[in-house]
């Protein structure tokens, strides 16, 4: 199976997917920070629904991603990466949060990085040990290999550290194996009746959205300035008439961060206001009227009680 879908990828076959009865169940995407797993929910999905960037640990929440397909309905979600240190209470809840997507879940899609293996991916591996969920290796970022040759002997070396169901090699950026990649998830699924509505792609409200939009506009923004330290509330969130009336605080632990993201004369601000809105508009197919402030709040990202209070408190 993993040969035949390694040359499906160079070779750009499909198969396509044949299910007699309706299958519906749950499916956990884990992995290190910054393998694709967010990426890939994106491109199953058809349209975006979890925040990217090339930043490390850009996803935060769990955040369920709905793919109704013919007679099968997954369910993923996707989680924050698994890493090892945890300096802060808000890194001990993203590694509580990844962890608790393992719990009642049909599948696991296991998604390292091509040709690339560490630390934090031994971490993911280690918590892996403690589920009887079938898991399936999701070696991502394959587009990035010029030989194919060298794939094979890395899988079986990878195929030494456990036992996995079977190995999907994909693109999730390029959209490679996709169709394979539900093919097998599909098999995988109890039969079972659709549990969310045919049109839903998420189980997330749209203020939940809203904020992560505005969060991913400042990570991809401000590149190396960003301050990890920062969290978006959104404090109104109103439809009047066709246009939806948001008003966000990007909340941050220090001046000095405070004026980073505002920016010489506003212009920061100003741009990632624009970039979100842009896009909002397009996820809410709908005029948005966005307001955004920069708030300093200390110590939030490590106090129990202000992550709680701030949405991170769903495990």
């Amino acid at each position: 199976m993993t040969e035949q879908l390694i040359e499906n990828f160079f070779g750009g076959g499909t198969q396509a997917v044949d299910v007699s009865n309706y299958r519906c169940g749950f499916v956990a995407i884990v992995g290190r920070p910054n393998v694709g797993k967010s990426t890939l929910l994106n491109h199953l999905l058809g349209q975006k629904l979890s925040i990217t960037s090339r930043k490390p640990q850009t996803t935060r929440h769990k955040i369920l991603g709905i793919v109704t397909q013919d007679k099968v309905q997954a369910i993923y979600v996707d989680t924050p990466g698994m890493h090892k240190r945890e300096p802060r209470a808000i890194n001990r809840y993203m590694n509580k949060a990844a962890q608790s997507a393992l719990k009642d879940v049909d599948l696991v899609l296991f998604v390292v990085d091509a040709m690339k293996w560490t630390p934090d991916d031994d971490l993911v591996l280690e918590k892996l040990e403690h589920t009887d969920t079938p898991v399936l290796l999701v070696l991502n970022k394959v587009d990035t290999i010029d030989d194919k040759a060298v794939l094979l002997p890395y899988l079986e070396e990878l195929n030494k550290k456990r036992h996995f169901s079977e190995v999907i090699p994909l693109s999730a950026l390029r959209g490679h194996n996709l169709p394979q990649l539900h093919e097998v998830v599909s098999r995988y699924l109890p039969f079972a009746p659709p549990l969310y509505g045919e049109d839903q792609i998420t189980d997330r409200s749209q203020r939940f959205l809203a904020a992560e939009v505005i969060r991913e506009k400042i990570m991809r923004q401000l590149g190396d300035e960003i301050p990890y330290d920062l969290t978006v509330q959104i404090e109104s969130f109103k439809l009047d008439g066709r246009m939806y009336r948001i008003d966000a605080t990007i909340l941050v632990e220090r001046d000095g961060q405070k004026a980073i993201v505002i920016g010489e004369g506003g212009q920061k601000l100003k741009t990632i206001g624009q970039a979100a809105r842009v896009d909002m508009e397009k996820m809410f197919d709908s005029k948005v009227m966005l307001t955004v402030w920069v708030k300093v709040k200390g110590g939030w990202s490590d106090d129990e009680r202000a992550l709680k209070s701030l949405g991170y408190g769903d495990i």
